[in-house]
């Protein structure tokens, strides 16, 4: 007996990660993520098929009942004709309302940016995990590398005594 993933590849499809911004990570503290479509033009998802995208120094605006990707780099398709896309266009993402009316009230707290955090693939579409972020202080990134340097130093010692 035949299951359903079986016949319809999209029941189950693994999501397949594009391009995280690791740079986030490290420059906030992620309060809290959620998903966002995308709406993208023919030539971006080809060249986002084939992985040419940055998310580094992107971020997301509210405007109106609408919410905007700002700054996200997708590279022109290389057998795009007159009809590629800009690079760094701003885009659109897609959100149900009452989720962008619960980001205007979190985004007007001291400091909190919608930072964009992983572009992916769910089944066919492409989806933008996003952040609301706090940035980090000088000293809080030192505090976190100190940890990370840490906790290596333990896994290390730990390996050396096996």
């Amino acid at each position: 007996m035949a299951s359903k993933a079986k016949n319809n590849p999209k029941v189950g499809a693994p999501s397949r990660t594009i391009t995280v911004n690791r740079k986030a990570y490290h420059e906030y503290h992620v309060l809290e993520t959620f998903q966002a479509g995308i709406v993208l033009t023919g030539t971006e998802i080809k060249s986002i098929r084939l992985g040419k995208v940055s998310l580094t120094e992107s971020f997301a605006r509210i405007e109106g009942s609408e919410m905007f990707l700002y700054g996200a780099q997708i590279a022109s398709y290389a057998q795009g004709n007159i009809h590629n896309h800009q690079q760094d266009r701003v885009r659109k993402l897609l959100l149900h309302k009452q989720e962008i009316q619960r980001l205007i009230g979190k985004t007007k707290e001291q400091g909190l940016t919608l930072i964009p955090l992983k572009m992916y693939f769910s089944r066919a579409w492409v989806k933008v995990e996003m952040g609301l972020c706090k940035g980090k202080k000088l000293y809080d990134k030192r505090e976190t590398i100190k940890a990370r340097e840490g906790k290596r130093e333990i896994e290390r010692s730990m390996k050396m005594g096996h």
